[in-house]
């Protein structure tokens, strides 16, 4: 019962404090006036007995004798304990939570300077919800700025995850936190503006902070660059993207080769005769499941033409492709999208004429097995 007292004490408006004393100042206007009119009392004797009797101390200098009188006084020191005793409960709850917002404040602060890094989430939404699983999963030092406090109540803190109930845009206290000990600062509200000034917010003082933000829309991503966002992120384009290869998954091949560098423009050539598109290259480190990628996206052999001369015409990019080429053994995924099966089977049989294929929609798992057994 009185953790519920309490709850419910905790969440009055501050308007009851301005109701309390208005209505004291109301009851001692009547007590003024029933002094004066009532009990018969000059102006000053009308205040001081209504004083004396709303605080019930009653001197019992003035003592009311006729029925109507002794109702007055009843009527006012009755309300006059109420009042005051409703003001004075509601000013002390107010004081202890401050106090108390003022303490675990503190040991907010505490815990953060406690962490040796950490990663700053700015909104924990839709989106900022699942950003803050995998760092959780991760085992990550997290800092969520939420200005939903249900949001943050719902969120179980500990050592390595503290919850600020505050919007990161009315201060600088984010600026503050995005120092050396922070490791990103994610920014995953769903309002562009309140994105943007966040940036601008840290990267006004922290210009090393590495920032990943969210937009909304297409065409804030532009300005959250310019205003100093390392990573732009858009889940319009990554819903799209997602939409696009599941609607075209019959349609993608992933075939898994070995060859060198100089069969590079041969193995184009025979894709983009095919009339298809290549997606992603994976270079397979030997025994490890997750490959390195690179986005390609083009069935334009000019592109492949003066990539190769690209790399003919700087040595040093060519040397580190070498690199990269020798450290995987040769070994790598092309995703290929094409009209339709009867073209990869053609695709396939072209490619077998100048590469060794090791396979066709093999797992990162199936092909870890294969490069460690080559390793």
């Amino acid at each position: 019962m009185r953790k519920i007292t309490l709850k419910l004490l905790t969440k009055l408006p501050t308007k009851f404090v301005t109701n309390g004393l208005a209505l004291i100042i109301i009851l001692f206007i009547y007590g003024v006036v029933g002094s004066y009119f009532i009990m018969g009392l000059n102006l000053v004797d009308s205040i001081y007995y209504a004083i004396i009797t709303m605080t019930t101390v009653g001197y019992g200098d003035y003592t009311p004798d006729t029925g109507i009188q002794k109702i007055f006084a009843t009527t006012l020191a009755l309300a006059g304990v109420a009042l005051l005793a409703y003001v004075f409960n509601i000013l002390l709850t107010n004081f202890q939570e401050r106090m108390s917002k003022y303490s675990k404040g503190a040991r907010t602060m505490t815990k953060i300077n406690d962490m040796d890094d950490y990663y700053i989430l700015c909104g924990c939404g839709r989106v900022g919800s699942v950003v803050f699983e995998e760092l959780r999963q991760r085992n990550q030092n997290v800092i969520v700025i939420e200005k939903n406090k249900e949001i943050c109540e719902n969120i179980e803190e500990n050592d390595s995850v503290v919850t600020i109930p505050k919007d990161a845009t009315e201060d600088d206290l984010i600026a503050k936190l995005a120092g050396d000990k922070c490791n990103s600062v994610i920014i995953s509200t769903g309002d562009d503006v309140s994105n943007l000034f966040i940036v601008l917010t840290i990267r006004e003082t922290n210009p090393d902070a590495w920032i990943v933000t969210r937009a909304s829309k297409l065409e804030n991503i532009s300005r959250l660059k310019k205003a100093g966002a390392d990573k732009i992120v858009s889940p319009e384009v990554i819903g799209g993207k997602d939409l696009y290869f599941e609607s075209t998954r019959p349609h993608v091949l992933r075939l898994t080769v070995k060859h060198g560098l100089d069969e590079l423009l041969d193995e184009f050539k025979i894709i983009t005769k095919h009339g298809c598109t290549l997606e992603t290259i994976d270079y397979h480190m030997p025994g490890i499941e997750t490959p390195l990628s690179r986005d390609i996206k083009t069935m334009d052999l000019e592109e492949g033409k003066k990539y190769v001369n690209y790399l003919n015409s700087h040595p040093k990019a060519k040397t580190a492709l070498e690199n990269l080429y020798k450290s995987v053994n040769n070994i790598h995924s092309h995703s290929i999208s094409g009209p339709d099966k009867p073209t990869f089977d053609r695709l396939i049989k072209d490619l077998e004429k100048q590469e060794e294929i090791i396979g066709k929609n093999l797992t990162n798992k199936e092909i870890a097995e294969i490069t460690r057994k080559n390793s």
